[in-house]
Parts: structure tokens; C-alpha cells; sequence
């Protein structure tokens, strides 16, 4: 594998950074964007990628870094704090969990940048403690209290008890409650 092009590699993790971008955004034209500017970024500094290294780690890092930087410059933007147009934007599953899934989709965006970061990094994405820690440039135990905190909060905010079951159709989202992380 020495001898191959990173970019082929590359595609091969388009998925999993469109949906952390989703995560991140809430709002699938900026994460469409987020992720072209993504890959713009990593295709034309390629050579800055270190060979046998973890290439989504990479890229999952160029698109946290693209998040924050546009966060900065877009403070003066007014937000949709009701999720008005976002709602417009997405269509309701239908299956018997989806008034829990909107109340959970509700309660997730309640928490900090940072807690919803975490819990996508360890939960949805399958990182590890150590590799979500040093993509957000902070602490593994740092981490592991995001996610922790997060987790806490949305058992409050969804008000759930111990033995009560939230119906969730996919893995990621069971992942980002449940504590168990997903595998591809």
C-alpha cells in the first residue's frame, strides 16, 4: 500500500465526513459545502499527508478546523434558533421511533459545540478516546468527560430512566446514546 495515491483513499471516507459535517452544522447545504471545502483542502495539500497515518483522522480534522474558523467569521449571522428552515430541509423518517427521534434531534442540539463534537467523534464515528482527543487538540481525559457530560445531559434532557429503551433506527445515533461505538 506504499506505493498508492492517498487521493484513492480518500473517496473511500466521503460518508463519514459528510456526516460529521451534518452533525456539525445542522444544515445540509453547509455541510455539503463544509465537505467540498474539506476535500478541496486535503486533495490540493495531499503531499502534506503523512503515508500510514490515519487518513480519516485527517481529514475529520481538516473539517473540525474549516468549522470553527467559519463559526468565527459568521458571529454576526443571524442563527435559526427555532430550526425553522432546517426543518424545511429534512424529511421526517417514517417509522414508529420518529416523534423520539425529533425529540432526540432537539435534545442534541442542546448540548455545546464541544459535548455534540465529542459524542459524534467516540459514538457515531468509532474514534478512539486518544484519536478524538488529538483531533480537537485536547486531552484524552478531556474527552472522555465530553463525552460523559453529554451523554448525562441527554439522558436528562430526553428523561429517561434506566431501564427505559429509546426507539433509534440507526447506529450511529444508538452509538452517540448507548456508549458503544459503531464499526465500518
Amino acid at each position: 500500500m506504499s506505493n498508492s495515491d492517498p487521493r484513492d483513499e480518500l473517496v473511500t471516507h466521503l460518508p463519514a465526513l459528510r456526516a460529521f459535517a451534518l452533525s456539525l452544522t445542522r444544515n445540509r447545504a453547509t455541510a455539503d459545502d463544509m465537505m467540498q471545502d474539506t476535500v478541496l483542502k486535503a486533495w490540493t495539500n495531499i503531499e502534506k499527508f503523512k503515508p500510514g497515518t490515519n487518513m480519516r483522522a485527517w481529514l475529520f480534522t481538516i473539517l473540525r478546523n474549516n468549522f470553527y474558523t467559519s463559526r468565527r467569521k459568521l458571529n454576526r449571522e443571524v442563527a435559526d434558533v427555532d430550526n425553522v428552515f432546517s426543518d424545511k430541509l429534512s424529511v421526517k423518517p417514517d417509522h414508529d421511533g420518529r416523534l423520539q427521534m425529533r425529540d432526540f434531534k432537539v435534545a442534541f442540539e442542546q448540548l455545546p459545540d464541544e459535548q455534540r463534537e465529542a459524542l459524534i467523534l467516540v459514538g457515531a464515528s468509532g474514534f478512539s478516546y486518544d484519536e478524538a482527543g488529538e483531533m480537537c487538540g485536547v486531552a484524552t481525559g478531556t474527552i472522555k468527560s465530553r463525552v460523559n457530560r453529554a451523554r448525562a445531559r441527554l439522558t436528562e434532557l430526553l428523561e429517561l430512566d434506566d431501564d427505559e429503551a429509546l426507539e433509534l433506527t440507526d447506529t450511529a445515533t444508538k452509538a452517540v446514546v448507548g456508549g458503544t461505538g459503531i464499526t465500518s
